[in-house]
């Protein structure tokens, strides 16, 4: 059962269902021909019915109806019909038959008619196969009809129709025609009035042999480009199959051999050169798997890092430690118990910013962002930094066009932002300097920029100072150089930074001194 499900899942048979399916929606034409036929049938009766008419009107001018008048009017009437016309007495006998008469225009009476030629035809009888089959499955079954030999061999006829004329309404009805499958006669009767009195009926009849011909020739033709549609689905879809489904398996193939048996990455994703949506696939698969390469790498080289980072303090821990166990000085104990302190300190400050990096890295995208003004927070966060006393002055300088300006971030990340930023710069800056902050909208970007008057930044750190566990610290301000300091503040900043569609980079002031810049989207 599975196997059947996962066959019909297939996109290859998905396609030739739906592309068959279209071509049954013109195979639906061939029901169509009922009402054809239906219309057919209405000119026909409404063709004798003149004729009829005029054979009546002609009748009525004669007085009473004898066998020989009535004769006398077919023969004027020069055999000008297509239809069998028998006139009717009064009392039911057949008083005149253009039968006997002989040939007409087309000689198409209620005598016995072979079938069509064209029935024998291979694809009619097929398409005349599935539409029976169609039939006895969703029509209702067809009303029995009368067999048209009832008039063949009687001198009087006597048929609802005629009983109909000769009480001066008109009549009519059809029969099956002798030796048919489907031919039908049709059955007109019409009074002719003298005096003001119906004195008999003129009775028309006619097979509908020619028409059902012509509808044997439309169903075939129909047919045929039915066979046609179904056998050009066919081709289209083994060419839809081979453009589409099989590259798509590709793809799946090659994306399934990328992986390992621990399901790690073992080879580069290569994309199609193609230039439609399959190319454009292959390409973000392609460039998914880059990305995922790239978090995979940094997730080891974080691991390797924080490894290292971990071993000097802990090394510094054990050394400390095994010499507090031998010494016996009080001084010597003390200083080596600080030391132990100090590193556990340390630790405690790594543990709590790899988790910080962690947490941003996996969790940043799902945070809520609101649209945040960064005018009023630089202000909240200035006056905060203000009542330090650290010896530092820190001042704000919105421009105008920036003071309404918003972007789109958790207020609680940018507000960690700006905290490392802040105290990345105090940390560099000497003692009575200061820190400025700067607010500016520059076209679709909110530029935020942060400056101190330190000693810069060396041209050899620029490219590094981002990067996790990275330390520099200027010498000539040693009350600064390690207070809490794990090289994590700025890195952390990149990840939320860039994790909001934003950039950061940094510049040495000419006066002197580090100018950190940060570009947002603007919100709209």
């Amino acid at each position: 059962m599975k196997g059947v499900e996962r066959a019909f899942s297939r996109l290859s048979i998905r396609l030739m269902a739906f592309n068959i399916l279209l071509v049954f929606l013109p195979a639906a034409g061939l029901l169509s021909l009922q009402t054809y036929e239906s219309q057919l049938l209405r000119w026909q009766e409404r063709s004798m019915v003149q004729q009829g008419r005029v054979l009546a009107a002609a009748l009525g001018e004669q007085g009473p109806l004898t066998p020989e008048a009535g004769e006398s009017i077919l023969i004027n009437m020069n055999r000008n019909f297509d239809a069998r016309l028998r006139v009717i007495g009064h009392d039911f006998s057949l008083l005149a038959d253009s039968s006997r008469l002989g040939p007409r225009i087309e000689d198409q009476g209620d005598d016995d008619q072979d079938e069509p030629e064209i029935r024998d035809n291979p694809l009619y009888r097929l398409g005349n196969f599935l539409y029976k089959l169609y039939s006895d499955l969703f029509l209702p079954p067809e009303p029995p009809r009368r067999d048209a030999g009832f008039y063949a061999s009687e001198r009087k006829l006597v048929g609802p129709e005629i009983e109909a004329a000769l009480s001066g309404r008109y009549g009519a009805t059809f029969r099956t025609t002798q030796g048919g499958e489907r031919s039908l006669t049709l059955y007109s009767a019409l009074p002719v009035w003298s005096g003001g009195e119906v004195v008999g009926a003129v009775l028309v009849s006619k097979s509908t042999f020619q028409i059902l011909g012509s509808l044997y020739e439309l169903r075939l033709s129909t047919f045929k480009v039915i066979l046609a549609s179904v056998l050009a689905a066919a081709v289209l879809s083994l060419l839809l199959a081979t453009t589409i489904a099989r590259p798509i398996a590709e793809l799946r193939q090659r994306a399934t051999a990328m992986l390992d048996r621990r399901g790690r990455l073992r080879d580069t994703f290569k994309p199609y050169k193609r230039k439609d949506e399959i190319g454009d696939l292959s390409r973000a698969l392609a460039e998914l798997t880059r990305r995922l390469e790239g978090h995979l790498q940094f997730i080891e080289s974080f691991a390797s890092d924080v490894s290292h980072e971990l071993k000097n303090p802990l090394a510094s821990i054990r050394n400390a430690s095994d010499l507090l166990a031998e010494v016996h000085d009080a001084d010597q104990r003390a200083r080596f118990l600080a030391m132990i302190q100090r590193d556990v300190r340390r630790l405690e400050r790594l543990l709590s910013g790899v988790r910080e990096v962690s947490k941003i890295d996996a969790t940043l995208d799902a945070q809520p962002v609101e649209r945040v003004e960064p005018a009023p927070l630089l202000e909240g966060l200035q006056e905060t930094y203000s009542l330090r006393r650290d010896g530092l002055t820190y001042r704000l300088d919105i421009e105008p066009s920036a003071r309404s300006a918003a972007v789109e971030v958790s207020p609680d990340r940018m507000v960690q932002v700006m905290e490392n930023l802040l105290t990345n710069a105090a940390g560099f800056s000497p003692d009575g300097g200061e820190v400025s902050i700067e607010l500016k909208r520059d076209e679709e970007w909110v530029v935020i920029r942060v400056l101190d008057r330190g000693p810069g930044i060396p041209e050899e750190h620029k490219e590094k100072i981002f990067q996790r566990f990275f330390s520099y610290r200027d010498e000539a301000n040693p009350s600064r150089a390690q207070d809490g300091h794990t090289g994590l503040g700025l890195a952390i900043v990149k990840a939320i930074v860039e994790g909001y569609g934003g950039l950061i980079r940094t510049t040495n002031r000419q006066a002197g001194g580090a100018a950190f810049e940060i570009r947002l989207p603007a919100a709209p």
